[in-house]
């Protein structure tokens, strides 16, 4: 018998799961929850696009999720518009004694200095009451920001500076509640979205520099931000619609985590409706978009991560990204101490299990 894996969410990055856990043999999977009402009572393997019959049958339910004691839940449900739901969702999976793996809600990815300590004492309150541990990651927030600069920190003798950094065409990228919501693409200059308001990418990316900050031992001053906007210079359609002539198509944010006045952890994104938007930005190591990973130090690295697919563009293969990083972990998290877990604290994910051959 395989862990028994529930999933929560089936989304871009949750269908993705979905796929790995019902084609993956170390895994049963024993419920899906879903939002959406045209997708209650729909097969997994139709959900995950699979010309299968896993006989599992989506529901809207999350007690009949729990009921039916998987080991570990995929939590792969929207966080970033409805955090205070994510988390209650977490705490209580964790009381029953439910292992979590996840992509939301971001802020526990590490959450210590990011949201308060009363909140991550619930969550860890939780996790000991169930005996169960939890691990959210991801791309970016996730392995870009933390997995790979440590693995190259590791090789130095002398670091003054990590950058990592998303380039990214988002033109084919269909999450309409991302982008125009969380991103604010179409919106007016200077109407900025949530996302973008004073704190907010501070908060989101805190996670990524502090979890860094803690990898090398730093201790921060501060976390500060900046962003910048670009308008369309005409009409253009995207896979999420059309966007107008003069409201933004291309946008740059920067989070650093800052001792005695100096950048020394930063994260950056350069992302573009359309490849010819600001050439000036930082450009991708392959058309569509790439990550970076950059060390100033003894020795200094540039390492350009490409994710490509069989079955997608570049943004379909981040999000596979994320979600293989999701499902392999899970052996591990289950195996490990109750409680809120991080890159920091699990063992190397190597992939085991996943050799296919063509």
């Amino acid at each position: 018998m395989g862990i028994r894996v529930a999933l929560i969410g089936t989304g871009n990055c949750g269908s993705l799961a979905l796929r790995q856990l019902i084609e993956d043999a170390r895994f049963d999977l024993t419920g899906v929850w879903v939002s959406s009402e045209a997708k209650i009572g729909k097969d997994a393997g139709e959900l995950a696009r699979l010309d299968v019959t896993t006989g599992v049958i989506a529901v809207n339910d999350l007690d009949a999720i729990i009921a039916a004691a998987p080991d570990c839940a995929v939590y792969c449900a929207m966080g970033d518009v409805r955090p205070r739901e994510a988390l209650a969702d977490v705490r209580g999976l964790l009381e029953a004694g439910i292992n979590v793996v996840g992509s939301s809600p971001g802020f526990l990815e590490y959450p210590w200095g990011v949201i308060p300590d009363k909140t991550i004492e619930r969550v860890e309150a939780a996790a000991r009451q169930g005996d169960a541990s939890l691990f959210i990651t991801g791309v970016d927030p996730g392995f870009v920001t933390d997995l790979l600069p440590l693995a190259l920190a590791g090789t130095c003798q002398s670091i003054q500076q990590i950058r990592t950094m998303e380039i990214a065409d988002y033109a084919t990228y269909d999450g309409a509640t991302v982008m125009f919501d969380v991103m604010g693409f179409g919106n007016q200059l200077g109407d900025l979205p949530f996302l973008y308001q004073p704190g907010m990418l501070s908060s989101a990316w805190g996670v990524a520099i502090r979890q860094l900050a803690a990898g090398l031992g730093v201790d921060l001053d501060e976390i500060r931000d900046s962003v910048e906007q670009e308008p369309a210079p005409e009409d253009f359609d995207v896979a999420v619609g059309t966007i107008k002539k003069g409201t933004v198509a291309a946008v740059r944010f920067q989070i650093e985590g800052v001792v005695d006045g100096d950048p020394v952890i930063v994260v950056e994104h350069v992302t573009r409706l359309r490849g010819d938007l600001r050439p000036d930005w930082a450009q991708p190591a392959q058309e569509g978009g790439s990550y970076r990973v950059e060390i100033t130090g003894e020795p200094s690295y540039v390492m350009d991560i490409a994710p490509t697919s069989r079955n997608g563009d570049h943004n379909y293969a981040a999000i596979l990204a994320a979600a293989g990083r999701i499902v392999n972990a899970i052996p591990d998290v289950i195996a490990s101490e109750p409680g809120i877990r991080t890159t920091l604290d699990l063992p190397l994910v190597t992939g085991k299990g996943v050799y296919r051959r063509l």
